[in-house]
């Protein structure tokens, strides 16, 4: 881990993962399986997995149901941020947006680039909040969301992480100040 404030303890979020593919069953989403996998392992409860066809009004459909419920925190998202008439996540879900992310996208990039060289520039990833829930948005490849998870998710959504997370912006006031101390 980056810069862990050892006095701050972990808090735990509710995160959805949604597969958006035509082609991805439970059986063979790998993609999804590894986020599922990396979040449970963080210490991250699962709120809902599902797979979605990719489909703008299917994809704000599944997506706007989690941001609307107080229970889940944050959404992951895998697939459909390439650039083949079928990639339609930016599209469905940016609009939803309060708050994009931008750093989320660039940074993504630059771990990318180092693993699959100048093909990363066909990567549309990109975040943003909405009705404080974070979304993170990823390529559907299992690897890019290992590196999406290992290099950055991971920490920002660890409430110990210094100098700052996101934690604190998807919880409440009061496991706010349980969570990371109380604020002046």
């Amino acid at each position: 881990m980056g810069h862990a404030k050892k006095d701050v303890p972990f808090q735990p979020l509710k995160i959805a993962v949604l597969t958006v593919s035509d082609t991805r069953t439970p059986e063979n989403d790998t993609s999804g399986d590894a986020l599922v996998s990396g979040l449970t392992e963080a210490g991250h409860a699962l709120a809902d997995h599902v797979i979605c066809k990719d489909d703008v009004y299917q994809l704000r459909a599944v997506v706007s149901k989690w941001i609307a419920d107080e229970d889940v925190q944050s959404i992951l998202v895998t697939g459909g941020t390439g650039f083949t008439l079928r990639d339609t996540t930016p599209e469905a879900l940016k609009p939803l947006f309060d708050k994009a992310i931008e750093g989320y996208g660039e940074l993504f990039r630059q771990l990318s680039y180092d693993e699959i060289g100048t093909s990363t520039i066909q990567s549309r990833a990109f975040a943003g909040v909405a009705n404080r829930t974070v979304v993170f948005c990823m390529p559907g490849s299992t690897g890019a969301c290992k590196t999406a998870w290992n290099g950055i998710i991971r920490e920002q959504l660890d409430s110990r992480h210094r100098p700052c997370n996101f934690v604190e912006m998807v919880m409440t006031n009061k496991l706010i100040d349980t969570a990371c101390g109380p604020r002046g």
